[in-house]
């Protein structure tokens, strides 16, 4: 098995996290089975790829992390849900992030352009993964996870937190109208593209709600590359008919 590209690798005491890339052998150490639009290593049973593809990526991420994959159906939602001891990985589930107290397990977020974001506590032993696009920011998933942590016995001041690859503010352009109802929400959110035109900010809007939740400015990661930009990873907005990769961590 290969290492991990820096850009991919998460570092979190005590967890092993992953954001994947559009190449199984850049992201687990083998070749996926996607083609086309999905090539090679798409996570995403939604999109229109070939089903028992995506399920042979699934096993591999499932292999790589040596641990069953917990994926959700994502809506956009605030809706947490816990994988506990009873968790079905078979049945579909509608949740934007999930929350865990188990070691045996991986939780996954699928994302081509929204916030994969990895989150631990893990003196506590608590982990989560959360799916914020604009909408779902808005609708504060984020502080959602991070409250449901904190009822498992997380403390803010012992979490670490990865804001994946994203869409960077730079290229996140929206409707002023769009800018200006997000700003007056989260005044953090405000933008520009280089040519000066509206834009979001989501990872700094993120960062703010993470040190307003009480996280150390130290202990949030948000130096991965933006989805627009780098071509190792999916980008809806840069490609429409595209694969999903995914923001993934595991307790140790």
């Amino acid at each position: 098995m290969i290492s991990l590209s820096e850009a991919s690798a998460g570092v979190i005491p005590g967890a092993r996290a992953i954001f994947t890339t559009k190449s199984g052998q850049a992201s687990v150490g083998r070749k996926g089975a996607s083609r086309e639009a999905f090539s090679d290593f798409n996570l995403g049973l939604h999109v229109g790829d070939e089903d028992t593809a995506v399920r042979e990526n699934r096993r591999l991420l499932s292999d790589y992390l040596g641990a069953p994959v917990a994926f959700v159906n994502q809506t956009h939602s605030a809706r947490v849900a816990e994988v506990g001891p009873d968790w079905d990985f078979a049945a579909v589930n509608d949740a934007d992030a999930l929350v865990t107290t188990r070691r045996d397990v991986a939780l996954a977020i699928m994302v081509a352009d929204c916030m994969p974001i990895l989150l631990a506590d893990t003196n506590a032993g608590v982990a989560a993964a959360v799916h914020a696009g604009r909408v779902g920011f808005l609708g504060e998933i984020l502080p959602a996870a991070i409250a449901e942590m904190l009822r498992f016995g997380a403390l803010p001041e012992n979490m670490r937190a990865l804001i994946g690859p994203s869409m960077c503010g730079r290229c996140y352009e929206v409707p002023q109208q769009m800018h200006d109802e997000a700003v007056a929400r989260v005044p953090e959110l405000s933008a520009r593209t280089p040519r000066g035109s509206y834009s979001l900010d989501l990872r700094a809007g993120a960062r703010a709600q993470l040190v307003s939740a009480g996280l150390a400015e130290s202990a949030i990661d948000d130096s991965y590359p933006c989805t627009g930009e780098a071509l190792e990873y999916f980008s809806y907005r840069r490609e429409n008919v595209t694969g999903r990769f995914v923001g993934a961590i595991r307790l140790l």
